[in-house]
């Protein structure tokens, strides 16, 4: 796939790896971060520290993507629109992402979308630009598996950088929760929170983890898990797929 546009971004294969975090375990690791890692742009300009992400996940009336999470497919896709408002106007920032995952590896495409095509993908199904490789794959994916959109997920999130410029990122996702919806900026929400007092760290990196990470991440016991935000959205608000008797 061709990206000439810099409102077209690919990001290559990378490793994410996830942690679930009690209050006490964010503020030491976030203190102890803070010789090696600096806010980044969002996070130093957003109220309190912390910016808003919105993303609308899409998903069939059989709950594929959903299921082939839960069984561990390699090579599954994700379809989501995101946002960083509650509200949408001319200027709200809106991205349509699909995210290729194998194992731990995930590789994500992102393009930038107006108001006005966002709004005509969710009337139509149909983008209303034709000239972008990332929404022909989009739309094909869309049509293909039958999607449409199914769980509104958002939290707030602290990024941060590393000091040196490794390649590295580093953010802390509060409040997470989620709510049944067929768009990004719903009328009403009866928001569900997935994890109560507990704050999500996701490490994103494209080669192995540095030292001084791997040696806090240790010191401090955290233990990876598997921990999809669409997942957890999914079982919160459909707690029938789960446990359907």
């Amino acid at each position: 796939m061709l990206i000439n546009n810099p409102k077209q971004q690919i990001i290559p294969w990378r490793f994410e790896y996830k942690y679930q975090l009690s209050s006490l375990q964010y503020y030491h690791l976030r203190n102890a971060f803070r010789i090696h890692l600096e806010p980044d742009h969002f996070t130093r300009t957003a109220p309190q520290n912390r910016y808003l992400v919105r993303s609308l996940y899409f998903d069939n009336d059989r709950f594929e993507a959903y299921y082939e999470k839960i069984e561990g497919n390699f090579g599954r896709i994700k379809c989501r629109i995101r946002t960083y408002s509650e509200t949408m106007d001319n200027g709200t920032v809106l991205k349509a992402e699909l995210k290729n995952r194998w194992g731990e590896s995930i590789e994500k495409y992102s393009t930038a979308i107006s108001a006005l095509d966002y709004n005509h993908f969710m009337e139509t199904g149909h983008w209303a630009s034709s000239d972008n490789p990332i929404l022909e794959e989009y739309e094909r994916i869309y049509h293909l598996r039958s999607l449409k959109p199914v769980v509104l997920v958002q939290y707030h999130r602290e990024g941060y950088r590393p000091r040196n410029r490794e390649d590295l990122r580093i953010t802390f996702d509060h409040d997470v929760k989620s709510c049944l919806a067929d768009s990004l900026f719903p009328a009403a929400t009866m928001f569900k929170r997935h994890l109560f007092h507990t704050i999500i760290l996701e490490i994103k990196c494209r080669r192995n983890q540095p030292l001084w990470l791997s040696r806090l991440i240790r010191l401090h016991g955290l233990k990876y898990i598997a921990n999809s935000k669409y997942t957890q959205g999914v079982e919160a608000v459909r707690p029938d797929l789960i446990s359907p008797y």
